[in-house]
């Protein structure tokens, strides 16, 4: 026990030494969290705060039309602007009203009306409908995300076909009544009764703020606790290179030992950082006009998965240290890898919109075990048992990285 603490002690001061890890490990996470947070907050801001810019430049004269821009405005989703065709604009979004579209309009709901009447045994008006007027067109800057894109054109074509809608219900009620439909039972007509409910799953019963604060502190605290990759693997190296292994060997200890020591060190370490990124979202990013982070209620629970995250993060860091010959190959193939196992569990790529081939490989990456343990404590409102199928595979895959550095230090003599 003498020799542990001993060991440990000196495993402390190294690191204290070790400014720039430090910076790394604290310094960096906490402006990925602020930095990541601050921009993706606009995403999980309801609509009425942040609707998207839409140009619109009406080159018809008629009644429809404005009916058209009336509903793309009541879908809510878009900050309306109009503009002059013959004028240049940068707008990420553009929809062009071509010259005769409510005539075309018009003339396609009365043929519509004219079917539907017929197939009622009445007369309608099956007058030749006029030719076809030009599209409407939707420009959108190259840049623009593909989904954004999709729920525009979306949107307006809803609205389209809203007006289409209301224009054969006029024409049909104006040829059974012979009187001009009101606007008030157009209304009733065309709006829907029933409702959609929306309610977030949560497994604990209660709800869960959903926000961008909620998503990202979790996840870059795991990205945080991985990187310490770039001290840890590192100072493995430095010992292996500078014959502490060999040393270690003529003394009446053992290099598990100090293995033991460096976990127990960095293992703090890394509940350091899940402590000070918490509590950041906590109690600093409500001052800075984000979304407080909202902790489990499953306060033991959260202890233990965070743990297990860091002495996963901590064995990787190990395993790194020992299989690389240098420094520079411990800090570049641990960087990397960690990037690329961050990708893989779904850190920076929601693991959702991955082909299916990847959904296999997903399954190797622990940062991905890690993410799905803490979002069902922090988004689903789970406790312990509700996350277990999650934190078991995190906890075979770390068994599995012990074992490899074990199995490495043998093969090496140094051990």
């Amino acid at each position: 026990m003498i020799k542990l603490l001993a060991t440990i002690k000196k495993d402390i001061r190294i690191l204290m030494r070790d400014r720039i890890g430090l910076v790394l490990m604290f310094g960096m996470p906490i402006l990925l969290v602020l930095i990541v947070t601050s921009i993706q907050n606009n995403v999980f801001q309801p609509f009425s705060k942040n609707k998207v810019p839409l140009l619109i430049s009406n080159n018809d004269t008629g009644r429809l039309s404005q009916e058209l821009i009336r509903a793309v405005d009541q879908v809510g989703l878009f900050r309306l602007e109009t503009f002059d065709s013959r004028r240049k604009h940068n707008g990420m979004l553009t929809l062009l009203i071509p010259a005769g579209f409510s005539a075309q309009m018009a003339a396609t709901a009365k043929e519509k009306a004219g079917k539907a009447l017929h197939s009622f045994g009445l007369e309608g008006d099956t007058a030749a409908r006029p030719a076809d007027a030009d599209s409407l067109t939707l420009l959108f800057n190259p840049g623009i995300e593909p989904s954004l894109k999709l729920s525009t054109a979306g949107a307006i074509d809803g609205a389209i076909q809203m007006v289409e809608s209301r224009q054969i219900i006029r024409n049909i009620y104006y040829s059974v009544n012979e009187k001009p439909l009101p606007d008030s039972l157009a209304s009733q007509m065309l709006s829907s009764s029933m409702g959609l409910k929306e309610i977030a799953e949560s497994k604990g019963g209660t709800a869960i703020p959903l926000n961008a604060t909620q998503h990202n502190v979790p996840a870059w605290t795991i990205f945080a606790m991985f990187f310490v990759v770039m001290s840890l693997g590192g100072s493995v190296v430095r010992e292996k290179l500078n014959g502490s292994f060999i040393r270690l060997k003529t003394l009446p200890t053992n290099y598990i030992l100090a293995l033991l020591s460096k976990q127990i060190t960095y293992l703090g370490v890394t509940f350091l950082q899940a402590a000070v990124l918490f509590g950041m979202g906590v109690w600093l990013f409500p001052f800075i006009g984000l979304p407080a982070l909202s902790l489990p209620h499953d306060g033991p629970g959260l202890i233990l998965v965070t743990l297990l995250v860091g002495w996963c993060a901590v064995s990787y860091a190990i395993l790194v240290g020992v299989v690389a010959r240098t420094q520079e190959q411990a800090n570049g193939f641990g960087a990397v890898s960690v990037v690329i196992l961050s990708i893989l569990g779904g850190l920076m790529i929601p693991s959702f919109i991955m082909p299916g081939s990847f959904q296999t490989i997903m399954q190797l990456s622990p940062l991905h075990w890690a993410l799905q343990s803490y979002y069902g404590l922090f988004l689903e409102g789970g406790k312990l048992k509700d996350i277990l199928i999650n934190i078991l595979p995190l906890l075979v895959i770390t068994v599995v990285i012990q074992l490899a550095i074990v199995v490495i230090l043998k093969r090496k003599k140094l051990i």
